[in-house]
């Protein structure tokens, strides 16, 4: 019997009550045994991406962020759209990632969080994470149609149909990460 795979959980959001984050909650409720679902809490503690600071010691936000991204065997992420784009807080946390040696070749699913089916983000997403080498298991983000802002993880797991997408979704994860 193979080790469970590790997935380091990112949400693109900051908020509280956040639909990306209580996605990513759910998905790790309905995982497989054969994945372990984690989700990354430090995307606020990360300072501003300056390339001067790559150069010395690692801010240790930083350093726990590369480290949790290496011991990762996937990332599974649910980034909101923002004014047409990725939130600048989450493209900060991926600018650490670009000079990083953990991130290149790492295996990556979105997951599209929004009912009216936003797609700049996602789009952008994509590009950033082809251009940092990411091996993207599908060429566009999974849907997972939720109510939008403020919904819950236990909202999500009531409704089958949310339900049956993070399932493919996971399954998506799964079959990427073993091939």
């Amino acid at each position: 019997m193979s080790a469970a795979r590790r997935v380091l959980c990112l949400s693109g959001s900051l908020r509280r009550v956040s639909s990306n984050t209580a996605a990513l909650l759910a998905a790790r409720e309905l995982a497989p045994t054969a994945l372990v679902l984690t989700l990354y809490a430090g995307l606020g503690t990360l300072p501003l991406f300056n390339p001067d600071d790559e150069s010395g010691d690692l801010p240790p936000s930083v350093r726990a962020l590369r480290e949790a991204v290496g011991q990762s065997d996937a990332l599974l992420i649910a980034c909101p759209e923002y004014a047409h784009g990725v939130p600048g807080v989450f493209k900060n946390l991926l600018d650490w990632l670009v000079g990083s040696l953990e991130f290149p070749g790492k295996p990556v699913l979105l997951i599209n969080a929004s009912a009216r089916g936003s797609h700049h983000a996602q789009d952008a997403l994509c590009e950033i994470l082809r251009t940092m080498s990411a091996r993207l298991l599908a060429p566009e983000s999974m849907p997972v149609a939720l109510p939008g802002a403020g919904c819950t993880s236990e909202q999500i797991l009531a409704d089958p149909a949310r339900c049956l997408e993070l399932t493919m979704a996971l399954s998506c994860l799964k079959a990427g990460i073993e091939a």
